[in-house]
């Protein structure tokens, strides 16, 4: 039996990083390591936490058709490689995708079993809250992310299920049951 493709977005600082990590180790399911050409934040590791590329490593890998998805966010490429995904799923595994909503759209359209999660905030201010104590990005960097968040927003109804991330146990079992259904 086939593993279950499920694809997590939302509006950076949305929290559902944290989430799909802990759910993740919870439920013992790979989370797909995308590909990307920004720079890492500190304590990111190469292969771990992405896949860091130079934009030309990555536009190579587009002209091989090497990505199941791949999206310009903030400037900077993102993207899955099809390998990984695909060898986890033919195992029977559930599979994790956490990629912005360009892209889970596309993957949605190759694979229409796929599940679709979108997190977000209460409100933006909730939001702007969280990007601000984060303290890794500045304030031009900041407001970019405040009005993509506007935009990606609008793409919720297209989703599957929408979690509002308030407290990070309630949105971890909220997955879960998603992914269990």
């Amino acid at each position: 039996m086939k593993g279950k493709l499920i694809i997590v977005s939302g509006p950076s600082g949305s929290g559902k990083s944290t989430v799909t990590k802990l759910v993740k180790d919870k439920l013992n399911i790979p989370l797909s390591i995308s590909a990307t050409t920004r720079k890492p934040r500190n304590g990111e590791i190469d292969g771990k936490d992405y896949y860091f590329l130079t934009k030309e490593e990555f536009q190579k890998k587009i002209k091989n058709d090497e990505f199941y998805e791949f999206a310009n966010v903030h400037g900077n490429y993102y993207g899955t490689l099809k390998k990984t995904v695909e060898e986890n799923l033919e195992k029977g595994l559930n599979v994790i995708l956490e990629i912005d909503v360009q892209g889970a759209l596309i993957a949605k359209e190759k694979k229409k079993d796929a599940i679709l999660v979108f997190f977000k905030t209460e409100n933006l201010e909730v939001l702007e809250n969280r990007l601000r104590n984060r303290k890794t990005d500045s304030d031009e960097v900041i407001e970019l992310r405040l009005k993509n968040a506007k935009k990606e927003l609008e793409y919720e109804k297209k989703y599957d299920y929408v979690i509002v991330n308030k407290e990070i146990e309630k949105a971890c079992n909220d997955l879960i049951n998603i992914i269990n259904l």
